[in-house]
Formats: structure tokens, sequence, C-alpha cells
């Protein structure tokens, strides 16, 4: 209750908030990821008191396909820079939870699940979608693996919350991230950045990057990133299996505009990403986590690559055609101590090929006008490959094996129109129709068992959004709409009892209303939002009553509530700047009977009717997974000028993840209760020109906080890492 009175009382002073800062204005780039500077943000307008000279600029959002300010755009969103990224300490995407409110990523190596407002993905398995869509440069990521993909040059990420039922590729019922890498700039010179890192076990990194004016219609910029780093863990037994990360990755882009009217940008990614292994003992263990014991074998590599290529054609009347095409391909390969101990020989390993190619054709109409409109197209296949003989669990003696493919496709068509009612009102209007299916072409040997599966299943949902809009004056706007979200469901692996059930797609139904406000001549900007989630057939793996050694994927039959309110604001009063976010939720599963395959079972448990017993467990009331009650982040630094153009800036970052559920069971005993994060960072910058020297230190108290719990295992956040960055601009 004591952080909870403390976090409202900073909330009230700064009138609430998260790290929401401004993206470069149209044409620009940042050069530099961390110029040591103020941060900056999205613009409030109006004059409410005296002021500094300095206010906070502009923040541009793109989810609803055209570039809108954040503080008259009807969404719940935290953006941030390239720069406030590094200025936070953030590099890759389970670090994201520390700068947004209501958000959790729980990274457990070969997967992450990522949930906002406690809806996202809570299973591992290829045939489960995510609910929180990741997009890089505008096309929806792998959903499942590739999870450490770096974050470096990047123009901005924006964390959109509530379903994104009407606009976004991939239909997404928690909520979407965009990440932007910078773009190429034409006419821009040869300009750039490079930084090179050190830092405690060993760790050594470099990224950069460079803008190519090629002509005065084309250019391309390359970038660059790279990390060697010993393990954070000392391992004992036959197999010591982790000697730390080495990972390089590198970006082409190329644009071209031949004509005013016409755009088209070309990026190319390729990732290396060798983490040597995902080290993990019993979620129940109380030695020292960062101190194991293992006798199988630890491998952790990505290898994976992306071309994105889109059109921009703008009409004489200002509408404008554009075309997003997307091409990934990766492969995977993992291997791990499955009892996390040297005193057992429980062994798992897959290797998983993945191809996923996109395509989404937009007509925007000009910006200009009482009436805007989207209209829109998307199609995607994803398929999935796990070769003979490289998917594998159990023991020597007796493995259980899996090889075939898992192909999915996913078409969707969409619009929206918004519409001046008056000076002050809007009206928005928005619907999706999606269609997606997904087919099992799998055998399997189970412990010397052979199955087979020719399976498929599909899946269909209209959803959409009823906006209104309210701008009270130039510097409050007011929002209230219902807006549904809608994800597929998917096939269940054979386990001999004959072809099993599909589980059916996701539903949720989102309330919401929001302020966002503009103070002080444009200091201090702020968001509050309320919502209120109606959460259908929440998809979950439970044990087979007959079969309880095996999982099966259901649905809830009965609704989950989920409800809060979030608050955001960013503030500049000259040399001092400030952030803050703070979510609360609360969750309650409807009436719900399931079987916990950890436990010996017999006998009938109807999901519905149950009947409640030692192994049918009623769960009705109980949270849901990965749904903390309160998160907040807090952010402050100062900016100490010197002679001949030189500063100092030191800044702070702290954010907190309240405790969480990993199953529905809630069982204590079996490590169920995932434990609360506090996370501090801190970073003292030396600016001289065009020089940025950066001491830098993550997770500050070296706190032991488990980041994941999956199989049974325990998977750690990092412990306390500092070192020394040196940048520099040209």
């Amino acid at each position: 209750m004591k952080k909870v009175l403390l976090c409202v009382c900073f909330a009230a002073q700064l009138a609430t908030s998260s790290a929401m800062a401004a993206q470069p204005a149209a044409g620009q780039s940042d050069q530099s990821p961390s110029s040591g500077g103020a941060p900056s943000g999205g613009a409030s307008s109006g004059d409410r008191g005296n002021t500094d000279a300095a206010v906070l600029t502009e923040v541009v959002v793109t989810a609803e396909r055209r570039r809108e300010n954040l503080q008259t755009t009807p969404i719940s969103a935290s953006v941030v820079t390239g720069e406030e990224l590094s200025n936070a300490g953030i590099s890759t995407v389970d670090q994201l939870q520390f700068i947004t409110p209501a958000a959790t990523v729980n990274n457990f190596g070969q997967g992450i699940d990522f949930n906002i407002r406690g809806i996202g993905k809570a299973e591992h398995n290829t045939q489960t979608t995510t609910g929180v869509i990741t997009y890089r440069d505008g096309v929806a990521t792998f959903p499942g693996y590739f999870t450490a993909e770096p974050y470096y040059d990047i123009a901005r990420v924006e964390i959109l919350r509530g379903p994104q039922g009407t606009f976004v590729g991939q239909n997404a019922t928690g909520g979407a991230v965009f990440v932007t890498s910078q773009d190429p700039i034409l006419n821009g010179g040869y300009r750039g950045y490079f930084q090179g890192q050190v830092g405690n076990y060993s760790d050594l990194a470099a990224q950069g990057a460079v803008n190519l004016p090629v002509s005065d219609t084309f250019a391309m910029r390359l970038a660059f990133n790279g990390e060697k780093r010993d393990s954070f863990y000392q391992i004992t037994g036959t197999n010591t299996g982790d000697s730390g990360v080495r990972t390089g990755s590198m970006r082409l882009g190329a644009l071209w505009e031949p004509v005013t009217n016409l755009s088209v940008l070309l990026k190319v990614d390729y990732n290396y990403l060798n983490l040597s292994g995902y080290p993990a003992d019993p979620v129940t263990a109380k030695n020292d986590p960062f101190h194991l014991t293992a006798n199988a074998p630890n491998l952790a590599l990505d290898r994976f690559g992306r071309s994105v290529l889109k059109v921009d054609y703008e009409f004489a009347n200002g509408t404008t055609l554009r075309s997003v095409s997307g091409y990934q391909q990766g492969r995977t390969e993992y291997q791990t101590d499955l009892d996390g101990t040297s005193a057992a020989s429980l062994i798992f390993g897959d290797q998983v090929d993945e191809t996923l190619y996109s395509e989404e054709v937009n007509l925007i109409s000009a910006d200009a006008g009482r009436f805007k409109w989207v209209l829109g197209a998307y199609y995607q296949h994803d398929e999935y490959t796990f070769p003979p003989g490289k998917f594998y669990i159990g023991i020597p003696a007796g493995f259980y094996r899996l090889q075939g493919t898992n192909p999915k496709q996913t078409s969707a068509a969409f619009g929206q129109v918004s519409l001046a009612l008056s000076n002050s009102f809007e009206l928005q209007l928005g619907a999706r129709y999606s269609h997606s299916d997904t087919t099992n072409h799998i055998s399997v040997n189970q412990y010397g068992l052979p199955i087979t599966q020719e399976q498929k299943a599909t899946f269909s949902n209209t959803s959409g959004k009823v906006a209104l809009n309210w701008t009270v004056d130039p510097h409050d706007f007011l929002y209230a709409f219902v807006a549904t979200g809608f994800r597929p469901g998917g096939l269940n692996v054979p386990v001999g009892l004959g072809p099993p059930a599909p589980f059916d797609e996701e539903r949720v139904t989102n309330y919401e209303m929001g302020w966002k406000a503009g103070w002080l001549g444009g200091n201090l900007r702020t968001q509050v939002d309320a919502f209120y989630n109606h959460y259908e057939n929440f998809q979950v793996i439970v044990g087979y009553p007959a079969f309880p050694t095996f999982g099966f994927e259901l649905n809830d039959p009965s609704a989950t509530r989920i409800y809060g309110f979030e608050m955001q604001a960013e503030a500049a009063f000259g040399n001092f700047s400030a952030d803050a976010g703070l979510g609360w939720i609360h969750s309650a599963l409807g009436g719900f009977y399931a079987v916990d395959p950890r436990i010996p079972s017999f006998g009938a448990c109807n999901p519905r009717t149950g009947p409640a017993s030692l192994a049918c467990v009623n769960l009705d009331g109980k949270e849901q997974t990965y749904a903390p009650n309160l998160t907040y982040n807090i952010g402050a630094q100062y900016v100490f000028n010197f002679g001949a153009g030189d500063s100092l800036t030191p800044r702070l970052n702290f954010g907190h993840v309240s405790e969480q559920w990993a199953t529905l069971f809630e069982n204590t005993a079996l490590g169920d209760r995932v434990g609360a994060r506090n996370i501090l960072n801190a970073q003292l910058a030396w600016k001289h020109g065009e020089l940025v020297a950066t001491a830098y230190g993550s997770n500050l108290t070296n706190e032991e906080y488990v980041g994941a719990v999956n199989s049974g295992l325990r998977f750690m956040g990092p412990p306390r890492q500092f070192g020394l960055r040196v940048s520099k601009s040209f």
C-alpha cells in the first residue's frame, strides 16, 4: 500500500505519466542514439500559466495509417524515440515493461509472454498466436520465436494498449508495438554516428549508422549492431553449456523518390543471435539462481532476415495509395536441461524453420476536410517446419519426437471513417473482417507410439470500433469508444486418444474513455484513461483428465473481466525534465473447471460443471495470468550546461511491475507466483560537441527477479550491468 500511495502522490504532482518522447519532425532523422540532451515529447497547446522557454515537441503516431498528433488521437499509447530508449537503458523487447504502464514481458528465451492489460499470450506453441503484435518497419514480425532482436538505429517505438481490431495487419486483442528504424535522408549528406561500449561481464558492443546520399532522388542508410559478452551464470555438472552472447545485426535501407508524389522505401535486415543458451533451474529451487547444475547441453541460436518494401503514391486530390510488402525467413535452434539440474536426464531440443510473407494495401484519404477515411486489405502466410529428429523431449532412452509442417494463413479487409460533426466533435467508425486457417501436417513418435495428424481449422470474425472525440479547447481532448478484437484459435497435437478438438478463437470487447491535456504553455502534458474489457474464450492449456501428463488447449467457457486505469505525463522545465506512468488493473476469471497437468488426476472434469475435486480445480474468480495489479515507471534528468557547448546530464529511471500469476491454478507451492520487479537504471552523459561519453548502469540494486516461468523452470532477469558508452556523431 505504501508503494501505491507514493506512486499516486507522484502522479498527482506531475499530473501523471510515461516515457512518451517526440520523434523527429517529418523529413528529419536522429543520427545519434544518445545525445545526452533533455527528452522531448508530444506537444500540448494553449497557455496555462507562466513557463520556461523550453516546451515539449509534438509526438507523432502512425497507428491509424496517417501521421497524427498523439495528444489528439483516441488511443492509449506510449511513444519513445531511439534516444529515449538509450537513455532508459532499453535494448530488447522485454525491457519495454519498465517504461510503459500496464505491460508485462516474460522472456523464457525461445519465446516471450507479452501481455498488455493482462491480454496477450500465455501459452507456448506455434498454434497459439500472440495477442500483442510486434511490427518492424510496418510488417508483423515472427509471432513466437526470434524474440531477442536488438533495438539499434531506431527512430521510434509506439506501444499501443487495447485491441487493435481495425488497422493493424494482424488482428490484436491486447495491443500492438510498432518499431520503426531510421530512414535514409534525401540530400542529407554523409551523416551518421558510431558508438562503442565496454562493461562488466567482459561486455564489448558497437553500433553505428551512416546516411549515403547517392543523388537528389536516391539515398541509402547502412546500420549495424554487435555485442560480445560473458555468461551471467556459473554452471557445474557434465554440461556447462553457456558461454555468453555473440550477436551481430545489419540493416540496409534505400529510399527512392523520383517524383514528388512517389516514394519507394526498401529495408533489409539480417540478425545472427548466438545466446549460447537460457540456463534455468526448477521454479521452486532455493539455491543462488545464477549458480546452476546441468547434465544436458544448452543452445540458443537464432538466424533470420527480413525484407520490407513500402511504396506510397499520392494522387492529385491528396489520396495516398500505399503498399507494404514483407518477407521474413529464419531458423531457431534451442536445447536445454529440462529438469534444471544434474540429478536427472530430462532433455528438450528443437530446430524450427519459419517463413512469413505478408502484403498490406491501404487507400488513405487526404488529411484536409471534415471527412477522412482509410480502406485496406491484408494477407499473411506463416509456415513452420519441424525437420526430422530436431524436436524432442524426454530422456535418451525414450524421446517424444515431432516433425512436419504447420502452415497458417490470414486475410482481412478493413476500413475506418472519421466525420467532423462540428469544430469540436468527431465521430469515428471502423470495421474489419478477418479470416484465418491453420493446418497440421505432422507425425509424432510418442515414446514409441507413432501418431500422424492431417487436420485443419478455420476461423473468421468481424470486429470494429466506434469512437466519439471531443476537442474541448486547444489544450484538452476527450474521447470514448467501444472496440473489439479477435485472435484465431488453433489445433491441439494428438496424444493417442483420437483426433483432438481444436481450441476456439478469443474475442475481447473494450470500453474505454480518456482525457489528454496540455499544461503550462507546453511544459507539461498528460494522458488519463479508464477501460473495461469483456474477454471471451481465453485460450489456456490444461491437463487431459484421463492423461494429465499431456496438456490440452481449450477455452475458458466464461468471460474474464478486466478493468483498470492508466495515467501518463511528461514535463520539461528548462534544463529539468521528467516522465512517469501508472497502470492499475483488476482481473477475474468467470466460472471454469480445469485439471492442473502437474497433478495426477482421475475422472471427469467438465470445463463448465466440474465437479470440483483435488484434481478438477474451480478457477472462478482467479486472476488472469500475467496481469499484475500495479505497474509504474518514473524517469528524470537535468542538463548542466558549461562553456564551449559542453554539458553533463544525469538521468534516473525506475520501473515497477507487481506480482503476477504464471498459471490460472495459482499454486504457490509449484512456483506459480512470479515476484515483483523493481528495476533502477541510471546514466551520466557528458557531451562535448558531437562526442558523448555515457557511464551507465542497469538493475543497479542487483535485484534477483524471475523473468519468466515455463515448463517448471525459472528464467532469471539479467543481473546488474554497468559500463561506459562513447558515441560520435558526424
